[in-house]
């Protein structure tokens, strides 16, 4: 790996990066939205002369480059999406979505990687393909809209990853890697980039609790309170946290978007959304069981009924090992041992669809430094953009030389010693569908009793 040659040909890029890391700042759109986004992109590596395989009726695409050798295909991803932050400064005022989370930072840096991979030479000593893939709907938001778009057969899958693998998008993937933007608040001085040891995995939540309207002042009693038990079941889930194990990694994060229709009236329906989320799926889904029951009995106990919806989300993601020591000495090789600020034995409580990648091929999800501010809050930014989208560019493209030199042997090697989760991506996409339900989960009786089913 020549990695002189590397940053050469990432430098050359940097007045693309910058302006691109500017640009997608300016038009922020969350997922299976991000129409602007997604036009802008597909313009500019078509006019870098790809080829590109658009995502039929939805945002994305990807694109192939071949060596004209015989080898393994090596993934190397970037997000669409934004997200919500009302209070951002910079958010788009017409919806307040902001790119609070770094995302327009991993399109500039693979639009960086694939000008790079252009230029005379770039692919010299490579074996096998490298496909560029830009994915939508990372951040699990909007569930309603998004299981609008489901029941319209538009998607099947929540989350653009999963999406992507259900239509067979990464079928010839062999190997995975995409480079997210990292936060420098409380990092120590020259650290370019970092990994953590994995993620945990989420099922996504919407609950309807119906009761009875009624005059909440003349006659309150002839009513049922559904703000009251959707109140009570948030508290009955809370007193669950202390019972789960703290390996488990357990998150319960509801919010109320909808709490009544008239304060006048007594609240006849509440809708709540959360997550779920575990560092197994084990875990998870024992985890899920216990907080729906909690959920359906603090309905059941103030006489409402509950529709509870769980919505298939990401799976958890541990870093591939083999991977990792690429990870490692291609880093060294950029800056030194000191440029990592090492994380690999913590486990992160937050989720990512890498994980959905993770289970069916070799994958990792290392961080370029250089994002401050909270990750998704109101002063998040990007300061340094050349700097901070450069260096992720140069990672991947430094993976890529590493994973794919010498008749691709270590691309080979992992390959040839991962264990997928699930035998086909197929069955990972039938047991995905599996955690999908749609249940009414309490039944109030005409006797007066009830049935938590």
């Amino acid at each position: 790996m020549d990695i002189g040659k590397i940053k050469a040909l990432i430098e050359k890029q940097s007045d693309l990066i910058v302006k691109t890391e500017r640009d997608l700042w300016a038009i922020p759109e969350v997922g299976y939205r991000e129409f602007k986004t997604d036009a802008y992109m597909k313009a500019a590596f078509r006019k870098l002369g790809y080829e590109l395989t658009e995502a039929e009726g939805i945002t994305g695409f990807f694109t192939v480059l071949d060596t004209g050798r015989p080898g393994p295909t090596v993934l190397a991803l970037a997000e669409l999406d934004a997200l919500y932050c009302a209070d951002h400064p910079e958010r788009d005022k017409k919806t307040n979505a902001v790119h609070a989370c770094g995302h327009h930072a991993q399109c500039a840096a693979l639009l960086g990687l694939a000008a790079a991979l252009k230029e005379p030479g770039a692919t010299d000593g490579l074996s096998g393909r490298i496909k560029l893939c830009l994915v939508p709907a990372e951040e699990g938001i909007e569930i309603e809209y998004r299981m609008g778009l489901i029941k319209e057969g538009k998607i099947s899958f929540a989350s653009g990853k999963q999406e992507f693998l259900a239509r067979g998008y990464f079928d010839d993937v062999d190997l995975a890697f995409m480079v997210h933007v990292g936060t420098i608040d409380g990092t120590p001085e020259g650290k370019l980039f970092r990994k953590y040891k994995g993620y945990n995995g989420v099922i996504r939540k919407k609950v309807v609790i119906r009761g009875k309207a009624a005059h909440a002042g003349d006659c309150p009693h002839l009513g049922i309170n559904a703000l009251n038990a959707a109140t009570l079941a948030i508290q009955a889930v809370n007193n669950l946290r202390e019972t789960f194990p703290e390996a488990d990694f357990i998150r319960f994060h509801p919010i109320i978007t909808k709490g009544g229709d008239a304060v006048n009236a007594v609240p006849a329906e509440v809708i709540l959304e959360s997550y779920v989320r575990a560092a197994s799926t084990h875990a998870l889904d024992r985890a899920n069981r216990r907080i729906n029951r909690a959920i359906a009995a603090a309905a059941a106990s103030n006489g409402c009924t509950a529709r509870i919806v769980d919505i298939a989300g990401s799976e958890p993601f541990k870093e591939d090992e083999m991977l990792t020591v690429v990870y490692n000495a291609v880093c060294e090789a950029i800056g030194g041992k000191e440029c990592v600020d090492d994380k690999t034995d913590v486990w992160e409580a937050c989720s990512t669809d890498m994980g959905d990648l993770a289970v069916n091929f070799p994958a990792i999800h290392p961080y370029s430094i250089g994002a401050a501010g909270a990750e998704h809050g109101m002063d998040y930014r990007i300061p340094d953009p050349k700097k901070t989208c450069g260096n992720a560019a140069l990672l991947e493209y430094a993976m890529i030389c590493s994973l794919l030199e010498n008749g691709a042997a270590k691309a080979n090697l992992i390959k040839q010693n991962f264990k997928p989760v699930f035998p086909t991506i197929q069955d990972y996409v039938a047991f995905k569908k599996s955690q999908t339900a749609d249940r009414e989960a309490v039944k109030q009786n005409p006797d007066g009793s009830v049935t938590i089913l």
